[in-house]
């Protein structure tokens, strides 16, 4: 019996998320919008570049490679990137930040005409009540910069997507006004972006569904996107909501750094949508992703965080161990996987792990030690065992070992 047939899936009994009828597609803000984050640091371009290429082994589709227009390291950072992109012929389409203003969007025209690749200028502007009064703004300020901005990175064969900030707290004529200008003047892509972490995935459905209306009444083929981020923690489906919602190319970041608690975890939201069937993608390298893009930023990645924190598939309770080293014992390695864990280690190069410790039953101990060719003699396992039921946390491999 398979381990699909000894599972009841209640998921699937009255879904209201349903799988979109095209396909998915993801923008990585790692290397951007990641970096954004108060307690990073900037990674050498070394690190980025290999950053680059396993993003493109995960089959992302498009990167933002940086915000040329910063000028310095970081405009050099961002030629160096899209050489490599054109040098090695990597399918990742390179994009770059903008403001909504000639002085971003030049660097990235030149940029692009270096190293021989279009680079999309992702020029954003605010579009919330909140921002235009803390700004001063008019609608008609920024209905101007839209045109002036746009117009100018089409006419220098630049792709653009047009990103307004703050989407999720505009009101509908003033996002329907900056949308149909940019589309009007050449854009053709649309970002929504959640970049308060304010939408629920109500929001994120209705702001999608909206924007997907005033992109048919133009008639123009334009891609929708939508960028969100962690305020409370909805990134990931928020992000599934928009997709079901129309949503063509949805944003994230690895291990969801950036400003504040972050942006969309991407790892997190290739993981879901691979187990709900929705892409097909190669996830064989998010492990090495994950732990690169750590190692790059200076980021420790939390011991409980989805898939790759370390404790995601470690036990030392007795009661869940149990039932895990009796799938080992029937030969089971998919049922191990399952039994007590919603996602399958094995999927992503890893393993269940059972650790001896205070909650832990004798079959921990016979385990551990079975597992490292160490005979389980009954006064052995005893002596583990008590020392276990003594101490006040896990014990470690050495301790283990020296009761050995």
């Amino acid at each position: 019996m398979s381990v699909h047939e000894l599972i009841y899936d209640w998921n699937k009994i009255e879904p209201t998320l349903k799988k979109p009828n095209r396909r998915i597609s993801f923008d990585d803000e790692t290397l951007r919008d990641g970096l954004q984050s108060p307690s990073v640091r900037e990674p050498s371009i070394e690190k980025k570049l290999e950053l680059l290429h396993l993003m493109e082994s995960l089959g992302i589709d498009t990167a933002d490679i940086g915000l040329p227009g910063a000028g310095g390291l970081h405009a050099m950072s961002v030629e160096r990137l899209a050489r490599e992109i054109a040098d090695k012929r990597l399918r990742i389409r390179p994009n770059c930040a903008a403001r909504t203003h000639l002085n971003d969007i030049i660097p990235i025209v030149e940029t692009s005409h270096r190293v021989g690749i279009p680079i999309e200028a992702c020029t954003f502007i605010g579009s919330s009540p909140i921002r235009f009064y803390a700004e001063d703004w008019t609608l008609d300020k920024l209905l101007k910069l839209t045109e002036e901005a746009v117009t100018f990175a089409v006419k220098q064969g630049l792709p653009v997507m047009y990103v307004t900030e703050d989407t999720t707290r505009a009101q509908p004529e003033t996002i329907r006004a900056l949308y149909t200008t940019a589309i009007q003047c050449g854009a053709r892509a649309v970002c929504v972006c959640d970049t308060v972490g304010h939408a629920t995935p109500d929001g994120a459905r209705a702001v999608i569904r909206f924007v997907r209306r005033i992109i048919e009444e133009q008639g123009e083929p334009v891609r929708l996107d939508w960028h969100g981020h962690q305020d409370r923690g909805l990134g990931v489906i928020n992000s599934i909501a928009a997709l079901e919602a129309g949503a063509d190319q949805v944003h994230g970041t690895a291990l969801g750094i950036g400003e504040r608690v972050g942006n969309t975890p991407l790892d997190q939201l290739l993981v879901n949508l691979k187990l709900m069937g929705w892409i097909d993608n190669d996830l064989s390298r998010l492990r090495d992703y994950c732990e690169k893009a750590a190692e790059a930023c200076g980021w420790t990645i939390p011991r409980n965080y989805p898939v790759f924190g370390r404790d995601a598939f470690r036990t030392a309770t007795g009661v869940h161990a149990a039932a895990v080293i009796k799938s080992y014992r029937k030969g089971d390695v998919e049922l191990a996987d399952a039994v007590y864990s919603g996602v399958p280690a094995g999927l992503f190069g890893l393993r269940q792990v059972i650790e001896i410790g205070p909650m832990s039953g004798k079959s921990n101990v016979i385990f551990w030690l079975e597992s490292r060719g160490i005979e389980p003699t009954e006064e052995r396992v005893t002596r583990i065992f008590e020392r276990a039921k003594q101490s006040p946390t896990v014990l470690s491999e050495e301790e283990v070992m020296q009761l050995v």
